[in-house]
């Protein structure tokens, strides 16, 4: 995806497959326009991410967009 980058630790190659030693293994950042967008574009590559049992925050850069925060 343009723009959007993954970061990962603490996982191997099974053959064609990616798999994780758990803990926290990935990251994912996006550019956008705006934060509004950038959070859209990182949470829409976020739900393509297929990991057995895994999990994902929702509140990443939430307050900033809310306008609670400042940046």
């Amino acid at each position: 995806m343009d723009g959007v980058h993954f970061f990962h630790a603490g996982t191997a190659l099974d053959g064609d497959d990616l798999v994780t030693s758990g803990g926290r293994v990935l990251a994912v950042s996006a550019a956008g326009e705006d934060l509004d967008e950038a959070r859209r574009r990182a949470y829409a590559a976020v739900g393509q991410i297929r990991i057995k049992g895994s999990q994902h925050r929702t509140d990443i850069a939430l307050k900033a967009a809310r306008g609670e925060i400042t940046v």
